[in-house]
């Protein structure tokens, strides 16, 4: 399989990719530059991947490169996360999905209607299923949290990824609408079951800002 790395410069972040005669996807228009021998490809879907990638709202076509040599992915001031996938599967957020190794299989979940239309997360989702890297567009540092037979509440979309194994819902976030209302936090997510969720709490440009203030603040000698 190919070898994925995150990089950060001056404060950005991209993908490196090496590939020793290998094949990965990336999201369409996610290549930066390439080195070495590799060849782009971009096939179309089937008429039944057409029809669901215009539902999702995610690009039509994700090209695959093949060969040996390193791909660059595009820089971002966000942050990206490397998924290992032991021929589990899971649920992305809309967006989240960057690269994988040729051996993932992309595909798309449909949510629950109410849970898609009110939850923020939209009626399909991407999944990926299989063995190999997936690399995630994170806008935050990730924090994984694992679940067996347990119950995790999130507020907003600060959930990127989570398995298949788990149940999913949108709900109040107290038992009345008046309590929901008055918390601050109204609709909140829910995950039940054994599984394990992705979590991107931070969003890297608030870190970034940290870092830069800390700098700035005179160093006094003890």
């Amino acid at each position: 399989m190919a070898n994925f790395e995150v990089i950060e410069q001056e404060g950005l972040h991209l993908v490196k990719i090496n590939l020793q005669n290998e094949t990965v996807r990336t999201e369409s228009g996610a290549m930066y530059y390439i080195r070495g021998n590799i060849t782009m490809q971009s096939k179309p879907p089937s008429a039944g991947g057409f029809l669901k990638s215009l539902a999702t709202g995610e690009n039509i076509f994700r090209p695959t490169y093949t060969g040996s040599g390193e791909l660059y992915l595009e820089p971002s001031l966000s942050g990206f996360h490397i998924l290992e996938l032991d021929g589990s599967e899971w649920i992305l957020d809309t967006g989240a999905y960057w690269a994988s190794d040729g051996s993932v299989e992309v595909g798309i979940e449909r949510n629950k209607l109410i849970s898609g239309l009110i939850g923020g997360e939209g009626l399909f989702q991407t999944k990926v299923k299989g063995r190999g890297k997936v690399v995630m567009v994170a806008q935050g540092p990730v924090e994984v949290v694992h679940l067996k037979n347990d119950r995790l509440v999130v507020d907003g979309n600060f959930a990127i990824a989570r398995t298949t194994t788990l149940n999913y819902r949108v709900e109040k976030a107290t038992k009345s609408f008046f309590g929901s209302m008055t918390s601050g936090e109204f609709l909140v997510n829910t995950f039940e079951g054994t599984g394990t969720v992705l979590l991107a709490p931070v969003p890297y440009w608030q870190v970034m800002l940290l870092r830069q203030i800390t700098a700035l603040i005179p160093k006094t000698s003890s």
